[in-house]
Formats: structure tokens, C-alpha cells, sequence
């Protein structure tokens, strides 16, 4: 029997000893801090971000912390309404967006948990939803891009509502079906009131040319197909950055002045209460909320804007604070409503 004690004693020396080297051995950033076993620990993320910069991220939080990233790839609306339909069952730990109102209807399903106060500190109060149950991980600006060599700038809209006006008839396309332009209806619903989006939406269907995608209608912009076409600034700088073969005859107009058409979308990410490694998830949302996750969006191709941890965005950008947004909380915005009034107005 003291055989078996002596020798139980020494197994439990090692095992401590073994502890102790891997503790010495481990990071000590604050992302590193969650499940010692990355099997046990692993996340799964449903992502509608651009899946080069969220593999990014994912690839970055790895390394840092031994914790292992699967990525399952949708669009806003399509994982939105997988999540909700999975509901309690959903093997997602994250869900990362690229407009907030599919966030939104995640938040309304009751899906979300709360996000670590920690991450919250990290982003500006005008960047995430008012409720907290998510927050803003990344921006994008509404523009209106126009032929350079058709119109001048002095002759543009003053607002994105002129656009509805006779005179703009036939001379402006956009995407409607995309989660990107009902994003800046949701915008118009909050900032104008229902009646108001309604009646711009009736003006839009007369006036307007649909494309399917914002990088085609900024190519029918550059073809000389239209004159203009209302989209995100993200399509002009990522085609720039390559061979401007879609942009080199288009510029960015910014309407600025608190107008619907400087509505600033904010990209979301949130942590689902189903998940079985939430420790782990918000780590996650804390890393790409952080400085290093910001400054991979930063120096990154896909020219969003980086919001959190005092990181600036992409000199290349105009910079937010010149953007002159309107003020809109990303809790309210509401998906359902829009495809209700789009759908009205014959434009879906």
C-alpha cells in the first residue's frame, strides 16, 4: 500500500510540473487567456464578412491563442435566418456580418448574449448597438459614384433623396436585392419615418436602373451605362487598388451633411448563447474588436473602415469623422420592414 501512495504522489508531482511548464510555455495577451485545450475549445463562426479579412482575423486569433477558427461562409440575410431557425440548437459560436440588420434580427430572436464589457470598451458608443447585445467590428460608407466625364460634380444631388426627382429619371442604377441597400433603406426608415422611405422607394422604382451587385452597377457607372450609381465606397477603392478597369471613369460623391445618403453601415459580431465555448467566442470578438484585429482590417484589401480600439482607417479612405454621418442606432434597424416596403414599391 505506501508502494501505491508513494507512486500516486509522484503522478501527481509530474502532472503538476507538466501545469506549470505549460503555463510558462502559453501567451499572455488578454485573448489567450480562455480554454487551455484548443480541441475542447474550438469555435465555429457563421461569417457574412468578406471570407478573405474574416480568415484573416481567424488565422491571426489562432496563432495567438491556440485556438482552432472553423468558418462556415453566407450572406447577411442567409445566415440571419439560419441562426434564428436553428434558434437554441445552432452549432454557431459567432456570428460576424457586413450590415447591422441582419444583427438585428438575430438580437430580436432573443439569440444573443451579451458581449464581455471589455470588448464593449474597445468600440465607440456610435458604432455599436445601444441594447449591447452585439457590437460593430467594421464600417462602410454609403456613396454615390458617378461618370467623371459625364457630369460634373456641381450638377450632382444634394441629397440621396433628390434621386426620386424627375430629373434624375433613367440616370442612376443600384442593387436592390442586396443586404448592402436595404441596409441604407433601414437607415432611411429610422432617419425619415416610414411614409417617407415609401414615397423616396416609389420615386426610386421610376428613376432607376437595377444591376445585381454594387460592383456591377459601379461597372454600368463606368461603362457609361448611367450616369451614377448609389453603393458602398468599399467597391471603388478595392477596384482601385487592382486595375481600375471598373472605376477608372468613376469618382466618389459623399453627400455628408448628416444626409440618409451618408448613412455609415456598421458590420456586426456577436456571440450566440447557444455557443458551447462562449469563453472562447468572445475572445474572439475581442481580438478582431482589438488592436491587432483592427489593424489587420486597416492595412488589409477589403477598405472598410476599421472603428474600434483608436485604430485609424486605411489612409487611402476618407477619414469617418469627415464623413459626416447620420446618427443612427444599429439596434433599430429592421430587415423585415424594408423587404415589406421594397416589396410594395416593386422593387423586389
Amino acid at each position: 500500500m505506501k508502494i501505491r501512495i508513494n507512486a500516486l504522489a509522484g503522478m501527481a508531482i509530474a502532472a503538476t510540473a507538466a501545469l506549470g511548464l505549460s503555463a510558462c510555455g502559453s501567451s499572455t495577451s488578454p485573448a489567450a487567456s480562455p480554454s487551455a485545450d484548443p480541441a475542447k475549445g474550438e469555435i465555429t463562426v457563421y461569417n457574412a464578412q468578406h471570407e478573405s479579412l474574416t480568415k484573416e482575423w481567424a488565422d491571426a486569433f489562432t496563432t495567438e491563442t491556440g485556438i482552432k477558427v472553423t468558418l462556415r461562409q453566407g450572406s447577411d440575410t442567409e445566415m440571419s435566418n439560419q441562426i434564428v431557425q436553428e434558434g437554441a440548437a445552432s452549432p454557431a459560436d459567432v456570428f460576424l456580418t457586413e450590415n447591422s440588420p441582419a444583427m438585428a434580427q438575430v438580437e430580436n430572436a432573443g439569440l444573443f448574449a451579451d458581449v464581455n464589457k471589455d470588448t464593449v470598451a474597445q468600440v465607440p458608443a456610435e458604432f455599436r448597438p445601444s441594447t449591447g447585445k452585439w457590437t460593430g467590428i467594421a464600417a462602410r460608407s454609403t456613396v454615390l459614384v458617378y461618370d467623371k466625364n459625364k457630369i460634373s460634380e456641381d450638377k450632382l444631388p444634394k441629397s440621396m433623396l433628390d434621386l426620386a426627382k424627375p430629373e434624375w429619371k433613367g440616370k442612376w442604377g443600384a442593387s436592390p436585392s442586396g443586404a448592402d441597400f436595404q441596409a441604407i433603406v433601414s437607415a432611411l426608415v429610422e432617419l425619415k419615418g416610414e411614409a417617407a422611405a415609401a414615397e423616396w422607394l416609389k420615386g426610386m422604382k421610376e428613376n432607376f436602373t437595377a444591376y445585381k451587385g454594387n460592383n456591377t452597377a459601379m461597372k454600368a457607372v463606368n461603362a457609361g451605362e448611367v450616369n451614377a450609381a448609389l453603393i458602398y465606397h468599399y467597391y471603388y477603392y478595392g477596384d482601385q487598388a487592382k486595375t481600375g478597369e471598373n472605376s477608372n471613369n468613376v469618382t466618389p460623391y459623399y453627400f455628408k451633411n448628416q444626409d440618409p445618403g451618408a448613412f455609415l453601415s456598421v458590420s456586426g459580431g456577436g456571440v450566440l448563447k447557444s455557443s458551447k465555448n462562449a469563453e472562447n467566442a468572445q475572445a474572439f470578438l475581442k481580438f478582431i474588436t482589438g488592436k491587432k484585429g483592427q489593424e489587420i482590417l486597416q492595412k488589409g484589401t477589403s477598405f472598410e473602415y476599421a472603428i474600434a480600439s483608436g485604430v485609424p482607417a486605411n489612409e487611402k479612405l476618407v477619414p469617418v469623422k469627415e464623413l459626416e454621418a447620420p446618427t443612427v442606432d444599429p439596434a433599430k434597424l429592421n430587415s423585415a420592414k424594408v423587404t415589406e416596403l421594397m416589396t410594395k414599391a416593386g422593387l423586389l
